[in-house]
């Protein structure tokens, strides 16, 4: 017994001993968390955007750099703007045509643009024209990106594969939008176990663009450049925006091979495939209000309606779509205007470079008109997903295909345009997803995490819109 005991007291002893080595072990060589456990054993569980970072060993760093844990967008967005930038974005600024309180630091006034020599590209290739561009000139050895899987299948076009792209033609197969939530960061230990690489571009959208700043520094990289996306509302998996355009459109896209969709301006979703006897590709078109009552509830990530960050706030360059003009009736994307913001000095070496690269056509000034504000609270009032939060009816089926036609048309027609359509869109989701926190983590820790632009937002509608604030008070009464 004695001598069991003389072990037991050596053995505390050495654990004692031992105990700072196995610490700093544990904290230098963190264990990534395998995806198959997404998101269960995930930082942020069912709200974890599935960026990538905690399948590194940069997972260290999530509660810091995670935008969708504690105060993350807030903390994220207000506390790095001024360090990315070089100044905040002015939240008074609401008089020139694109204002800083929605769209984000502005350099120059947002422009329209077309991308050039980019084939196959969803749009016209704004995005993949300038990271070509950059890679070619030798501007930077690398671009983090996100391709399709490719496995041979139809299926690709909606599975995003992350990849540490060093030529032109790695590059492009980053073309086209991926519907589903994508882990952009999981390259980074590839990228750290690469020392040749000096000079980075980094292509993401908002989530991970805030992480990824968070953790610039420790990447000990020589120059870095962030080339934004404007995003708003993906699907959780590939299998889900599939299983979106299965419910949504059956009929119209049977045994076609599909490309890509998006939401667009004019109230209905594009859906683009390949044509076997075209050299251009086919569209299909389905107004919003015939789309099954249900289909947010399962084609909707829930980190995106905890999301505050459409416009891509600390990227150099954000490119998107929903402040430039759309022709009804003759509208294709990929031969469609978009939009260019550029944020910062280096964004705007990133579009010189594009432009005498010839692969940017930059175009006027994006301008608007029309009211946005009564848009943006009859489309919340209307939600599916709101209603869901205050016991209200949720729509099953959507409205008959013709009549759905006739209010999409309609609502094109009088409703607001260009920058006044994105005012319009980024003031929904902001109201939208702020109901949707304060319903899920209450109204004190909703506003910890609110940006202070969004927080100007909904404090606006607060005071101007009795039917916003029934709503709220409602989702409060249920706390």
């Amino acid at each position: 017994m004695a001598t069991e005991s003389h072990y037991f007291s050596h053995i505390i002893v050495l654990l004692v001993l031992l105990a700072p080595t196995i610490l700093c072990s544990s904290y230098t060589n963190p264990k990534p968390i395998d995806p198959i456990y997404w998101p269960d054993k995930f930082p942020a569980k069912k709200h974890c955007s599935k960026c990538g970072l905690c399948e590194t060993s940069y997972v260290t760093h999530v509660k810091d750099a995670c935008a969708f844990l504690g105060d993350g967008m807030k903390r994220n967005i207000d506390g790095l703007e001024s360090s990315v930038h070089g100044r905040r974005r002015k939240i008074e600024d609401t008089h020139i045509v694109a204002d800083e309180t929605r769209f984000g630091v502005m350099h120059t006034p947002m422009f329209l643009a077309r991308g050039k020599r980019i084939p196959n590209a969803q749009w016209t290739g704004c995005v993949t024209g300038i990271a070509v561009s950059m890679i070619q000139s030798g501007m930077v050895d690398a671009v983090i990106c996100i391709a399709s899987e490719d496995d041979g299948s139809d299926e690709g076009w909606s599975t995003p594969k992350p990849i540490l792209a060093r030529t032109a033609d790695d590059v492009l197969r980053g073309r086209g939008v991926k519907p589903a939530l994508a882990p952009s960061l999981n390259v980074l230990d590839e990228l750290r176990d690469s020392p040749d690489i000096k000079k980075l571009l980094f292509c993401g959208v908002g989530c991970a663009v805030q992480a990824f700043r968070a953790i610039e520094k420790e990447l000990k990289l020589e120059e870095v450049y962030v080339l934004g996306t404007n995003c708003a509302d993906n699907s959780p998996t590939p299998e889900a925006a599939r299983n979106f355009l299965q419910r949504s459109v059956p009929d119209l896209l049977d045994g076609k091979k599909i490309q890509g969709y998006e939401f667009m301006q004019d109230f209905r979703v594009h859906v683009k495939y390949d044509s076997d006897t075209l050299p251009t590709p086919n569209y299909e078109k389905m107004p919003y209000f015939c789309l099954p009552g249900d289909v947010a509830q399962f084609a909707i990530a829930d980190s995106c309606l905890a999301c505050f960050d459409y416009t891509n706030a600390l990227a150099d360059v954000v490119v998107g779509y929903m402040a430039a003009p759309i022709d009804t009736s003759s509208f294709q994307m990929h031969a469609s205007q978009q939009t260019i913001t550029v944020r910062n000095s280096r964004g705007e070496r990133m579009i010189r470079n594009a432009v005498d690269a010839g692969r940017l056509e930059i175009g006027p000034d994006a301008t608007g008109n029309g009211r946005h504000e009564q848009f943006a609270s009859a489309t919340v009032a209307s939600d599916n997903i709101v209603q869901s939060m205050i016991g209200g009816t949720a729509q099953d089926k959507g409205m008959p295909r013709f009549l759905g036609e006739l209010m999409a048309t309609v609502l094109t027609s009088i409703g607001p345009k260009g920058v006044n359509f994105a005012r319009y869109s980024i003031d929904y989701h902001v109201m939208r997803n702020y109901l949707h926190i304060v319903d899920v983590w209450g109204e004190a820790d909703a506003h910890k995490m609110l940006p202070e632009y969004a927080n100007s937002i909904v404090q606006h509608y607060v005071n101007t819109d009795k039917g916003f604030c029934q709503i709220v008070e409602k989702i409060r009464a249920k706390k």
